[in-house]
């Protein structure tokens, strides 16, 4: 009897899996080259609308999502004056995104807790402070992560955020350090793992998509990737052995996205090619080796590591060619987006590659659309 329902179980997944993937590709088919495009791209509401700083969604922001439908929105402290302000600003936003697509846009925000947390430090009432993740770590109790992802996935559900950039898989195992710190659960990845599973768990069980970040690991770096290369100098068997590990345990959580960081791997790629536009560690190594099946991110691409060393275009393409699904924030995003659709009409890029990407962040918004 139980083998009659194990089978029946499998058939209904499969079934269930196939509703989802149909769906996805139903609404693949409805878009144009440009709007396929134009979903790959995460950038901020002034990068899309030109205002100097969006505080508001209006008939501005409407005209440009029509005209250039992106895919993510990612807004900073300098967006958010209140509660009241926020929420309409979002809900606002996202009616244009359904009216324009009959799907939604992703809404994101970092919101770490700690020192990255734009809603908390925005000075909003009724936020309450989760404290900082490497605290949460030594207390040596994997509810506390949890906690804190449910507080911080509520309050940003209730405001309309559907994506966090959060939480950090990184592993704080070198004292140079000076950007990750107490933004990771731990020094060591015994520690970090089982508080990145569950802070993972409370946000999505909240209602907001997760972010582990930035892969392959920031934590054993000296350098500052917003300005250079942050250059890690393990083989593949020690990143295995430890960074990887927190990554891992998000990963079979069940995390909607991981963030690729601008950290060259010498020991591994025999360069310093970032591993944000390496094709054997974001698609060798993340995609196929650890299985993660999810939206691939990279890391803001006007960041030094990237922009100081290579075109918004060029880079656009190069990550894309290494398998990441969405763009963040390249530092020229009209020639990202035109250097993208000029590389699938020359061949640079197949448009069944584009269409593998975008069939991946259409499936998770219309789970997101379902559970809504």
């Amino acid at each position: 009897m139980k083998g009659k329902i194990g089978a029946l179980a499998a058939v209904f997944f499969l079934c269930m899996s196939a509703a989802k993937v149909s769906a996805a590709q139903e609404l693949l088919d409805g878009l144009t080259l440009e709007e396929k495009v134009a979903q790959l791209f995460f950038i901020t509401p002034e990068a899309l609308t030109g205002v100097d700083v969006a505080t508001a969604a209006g008939e501005v922001t409407k005209e440009s999502f029509d005209a250039c439908p992106v895919g993510g929105i990612i807004y900073f402290q300098q967006n958010i004056l209140d509660r009241e302000q926020l929420s309409e600003m979002l809900q606002n936003t996202q009616s244009y995104a359904m009216e324009r697509l009959g799907f939604p846009v992703f809404l994101a925000v970092d919101e770490e807790g700690g020192t990255v947390a734009r809603v908390y430090r925005s000075g909003m009432e009724g936020i309450p402070d989760v404290g900082d993740m490497l605290s949460i770590g030594q207390s040596g109790d994997v509810q506390n992560a949890y906690r804190a992802g449910e507080q911080i996935g509520t309050y940003l559900k209730e405001l309309h955020f559907n994506v966090d950039f959060a939480p950090v898989a990184d592993i704080f195992s070198n004292p140079q350090n000076t950007v990750i710190g107490d933004r990771a659960f731990g020094r060591d990845a015994d520690t970090a793992a089982p508080m990145v599973e569950m802070a993972v768990r409370g946000l999505q069980e909240a209602g907001v998509q997760a972010t582990l970040k930035h892969f392959p690991g920031h934590g054993d770096t000296a350098e500052d990737s917003h300005v250079e290369y942050a250059i890690s100098y393990k083989t593949l068997d020690e990143l295995r052995a430890s960074e990887f590990v927190p990554f891992e345990a998000g990963i079979r959580e069940g995390a909607g996205f991981v963030m690729m960081g601008h950290i060259s791997l010498p020991n591994v790629l025999e360069d310093y090619t970032p591993a944000s536009l390496s094709y054997t560690v974001t698609t060798e190594i993340l995609r196929k080796e650890l299985g993660f099946d999810g939206i691939i991110i990279t890391d803001a691409l006007n960041m030094g590591a990237i922009a100081e060393n290579y075109t918004s275009g060029e880079a656009a393409v190069k990550a894309l060619q290494a398998g990441a699904d969405m763009l963040l924030m390249p530092a020229d995003f009209a020639d990202a987006y035109a250097e993208v659709c000029a590389a699938v009409r020359d061949g640079r890029l197949s448009e069944e590659r584009i269409n593998e990407s975008v069939e991946r962040i259409l499936s998770r918004k219309s789970a997101l659309q379902k559970n809504a």
